[in-house]
């Protein structure tokens, strides 16, 4: 069996990870978040997610848990801004021109109170709201990345991010971090701008190390933080990319695999 009695940080996404398919947080992780406060281990949410999204999801703990959201755009401790990467306003105005000509792609600016649309299509809306709990509808995202620093602009497709929009600016990815984050969406963001680097400025912070980690992921924009963790899991429905890096898997969202390693964690400190 896997000693994990070295653990002092654990690190989880939260869509197809944390959450289950109907975007909930399980009454047992808060359970066992408990257990982990005990044991003194250090609990973070890391997602594309924008801040007030993933604190809408973990109300409860809020203020006792560390969040790294945006891809890694921004980390937070409370109210508290840790770390933030922002694209340049010059960036921003070469993208959007270009999403903008890919049928079927909706555009978020994604900014540090509020994400920002132009999309008029309603289906998108009710669904964008999952994941962006403040939001504003304007006439024209490039007025408003003149004037606002993004964190990223993420961008859905409601067939396949990887198939239909990723080709379309793949030869810009020199330029910034080009991220398929889910099966519908995509991010672009600073290059600097990604989980890894959040969850590394985070280990400093703590002086906790890469062998005291723990992260759980299920798709790309988890690529890097995995990269930062010894105990690195896989969920069962992650992309197989994910599935081929992390050194270890669990069961998917829908079957508490958080949960079950986290059983395992707290009492390997017993």
């Amino acid at each position: 069996m896997t000693d994990f009695s070295k653990v002092k940080l654990v690190v989880s996404d939260m869509d197809g990870t944390l959450l289950n398919s109907n975007h909930q947080v399980s009454n047992h992780f808060f359970e066992l978040f408990k257990k982990l406060q005990e044991k003194n281990i250090i609990f973070c949410a890391a997602s594309g997610r924008q801040h007030n999204s993933i604190v809408e999801r973990l109300k409860k703990i809020k203020d006792d848990i560390y969040v790294i959201a945006e891809n890694g755009g921004v980390a937070k401790k409370g109210d508290e801004v840790l770390l933030s990467n922002f694209l340049s306003k010059n960036k921003a105005l070469k993208f959007i021109p270009i999403l903008r000509k890919i049928k079927g792609a909706n555009i978020v600016l994604c900014c540090d109170n509020a994400a920002y649309i132009e999309s008029r299509d309603d289906n998108f809306i009710n669904l964008f709201q999952e994941y962006y709990a403040s939001f504003q509808q304007v006439d024209d995202l490039e007025e408003i990345a003149k004037t606002t620093p993004i964190f990223k602009i993420a961008v859905y497709h409601f067939d396949s991010s990887e198939v239909y929009i990723y080709p379309q600016i793949q030869h810009l990815k020199n330029e910034a971090l080009l991220k398929v984050s889910g099966q519908n969406w995509l991010d672009i963001s600073d290059k600097k701008a990604n989980k890894g680097n959040a969850l590394k400025y985070l280990q400093q912070l703590l002086n906790i190390g890469k062998t005291e980690t723990m992260v759980f992921g299920d798709y790309h924009n988890d690529i890097e933080m995995m990269e930062e963790a010894k105990f690195s899991f896989a969920m069962e429905n992650a992309h197989k990319d994910i599935k081929g890096l992390a050194k270890f898997s669990t069961k998917s969202n829908d079957n508490f695999g958080v949960e079950k390693v986290l059983e395992k964690l707290i009492s390997s400190k017993t």
